[in-house]
C-alpha cells in the first residue's frame, strides 16, 4: 500500500461504487476521490459523484494526473483511453480469486519501469511494480 499511496497522494483517484465500499476508512485521504456509479442519488462521504464515463473523463481532464483504482468494470471502461498502466504483479496464483483485471492487448504497451521485490515479513509473495506506457 505504501507504493500505491506514493503514486496517488495529491492526485485524483477514480473508482466504482463497490471499490469505494471496500475501502475500510472510506474516502482516501489527501486525494480527490471520484466515484462512478449508475445510482443517481447515491452519496459517498468525501467523494465527487459521477454517473457516466464522459462525466468522469471531464472531471479527470481538470486533474494534473488521475488514477483509475478499480474495480474490474471501471478498469475495462477506461483501459482504451489510458496512456499509462501502473500495475502491481503478485507472483502467486490465488485459487479463490473471482475478479480479475481485464484482458490487456500487450502489443500496444511497452514496459517502461519495473521494480521486483522478494517475499519479506510484510509480503509473503514475490511481486513487481511495473509501469507500462502506451506505444
Amino acid at each position: 500500500m505504501k507504493h500505491f499511496r506514493s503514486l496517488t497522494v495529491g492526485h485524483t483517484v477514480l473508482m466504482g461504487r463497490r471499490t469505494f465500499n471496500s475501502l475500510p476508512k472510506g474516502a482516501l485521504p489527501d486525494r480527490r476521490n471520484v466515484v462512478l456509479t449508475a445510482q443517481p442519488d447515491l452519496q459517498c462521504p468525501g467523494c465527487l459523484m459521477v454517473h457516466s464515463m464522459d462525466e468522469a473523463l471531464e472531471v479527470c481532464r481538470t486533474a494534473d494526473e488521475a488514477f483509475i483504482i478499480g474495480g474490474r468494470e471501471v478498469y475495462r471502461q477506461f483501459l482504451p483511453v489510458a496512456d499509462r498502466l501502473c500495475l502491481t504483479r503478485v507472483h502467486h496464483v490465488f485459487p479463490e480469486a473471482d475478479v480479475f483485471f481485464p484482458d490487456v492487448d500487450w502489443s500496444v504497451w511497452r514496459e517502461a519501469e519495473r521494480t521486483d521485490h522478494a517475499p519479506d515479513e510484510r509480503n509473503p509473495y514475490a511481486l513487481a511494480f511495473a509501469t507500462y506506457l502506451r506505444r
